[in-house]
């Protein structure tokens, strides 16, 4: 009769049969199981050094492309803009330091082709607030030059009505003198914390480029994209506009996807880089010879750049 002394006894060779199995099999295994995990890591360790290289290697790509389009700027420019007074407009948003880098990009070539900036104007973040409605119209209206207030729209929007006003006090026909009142009201949008103004605004502006960047994002985007589209559209009833974006996303596609804006507007859609800072230029004296074009690198964009143009000695 098998007795409970039998059991253990039984029990205590198959565990020790068991644990003699798992040293002998990792003993065996372990030298197989090492090499792979270092062949793993070596393999690891040259993707990410070729990563990096990949990564050195297009950032010199950028800086011989950055470098060659400003040194072909004074070629495809010169004097293309002579004697043109041309404002420059950011639309303040997330991504604002590049902004500011493709706006200082786009000035510099505006300079090579000869034109004057006569300011640049920033659109706070406030002006394309939804809560910002009623205030805007409010204030488009007590600020208003005599001359002008008759011809505003005549609706409850107040980024329409205030664009509209801000268009009518900035741009103006070549040797045009500034409307009276001009200063009252850029002063009051800047104090109400709408816009931020650098430059003296002293002569009406002929054309502008929109530098903008990424779209808006959160509860209230839509209307907030739809306000900066807005103003775009407001400031081409003024003057001929270029927009330049940082990528085909946000306020370039806003304009790409309205048939009849995007035959009055045009757009660029890598303005952060060189390429596309000469190229807003080259847009713009496009646009002042009165044809609108859609450049740059995305989806939508004829071409890298626009063909060369001559602007009509009107500017129309």
């Amino acid at each position: 009769m098998i007795n409970f002394r039998y059991h253990v006894v039984s029990l205590a060779a198959v565990f020790l049969a068991l644990a003699i199995g798992l040293v002998v099999g990792t003993a065996a295994a372990n030298g197989p199981l090492t090499e792979n995990l270092n062949e793993q890591v070596n393999t690891l360790t040259d993707d990410k050094q070729q990563l990096r290289d990949d990564l050195e290697q297009s950032r010199a790509e950028l800086k011989k492309n950055a470098d060659f389009a400003s040194e072909v700027a004074p070629v495809l420019l010169a004097g293309k803009l002579a004697n043109k007074n041309i404002l420059l407009v950011k639309l303040e948003g997330s991504d604002s330091g590049d902004v500011n880098t493709a706006t200082d990009g786009v000035a510099t070539m505006l300079g090579t082709a000869g034109a004057k900036v006569v300011g640049t104007l920033t659109v706070k973040d406030k002006f394309t607030a939804p809560a910002s409605a009623a205030n805007l119209l409010d204030l488009a209206e007590s600020s208003a030059p005599a001359g002008v207030s008759g011809a505003l729209p005549n609706q409850a929007n107040g980024v329409d009505t205030s664009a509209a006003l801000l268009a009518s006090v900035l741009f103006g026909k070549a040797g045009t003198p500034q409307i009276e009142g001009t200063r009252t009201v850029l002063s009051a949008y800047e104090t109400s914390g709408y816009i931020s103004l650098d430059g003296d605004f002293k002569t009406p502006a002929e054309a502008a480029i929109i530098v903008a960047g990424a779209p808006a994002s959160g509860k209230d985007a839509k209307d907030r994209n739809a306000a900066a589209l807005t103003i775009a559209t407001r400031f081409d009833i003024s003057a001929r506009v270029v927009v330049a974006g940082l990528s085909a996303n946000g306020l370039v596609s806003s304009v790409m996807g309205d048939a009849a804006v995007a035959k009055s507007i045009s757009t660029v859609d890598n303005a952060v880089t060189a390429y596309g800072q000469v190229a807003a230029v080259m847009a713009l004296t496009e646009r002042l010879a009165g044809k609108a074009g859609h450049y740059g690198s995305g989806d939508g964009a004829t071409s890298l750049l626009p063909k060369t143009a001559s602007v009509n000695t009107n500017g129309s």
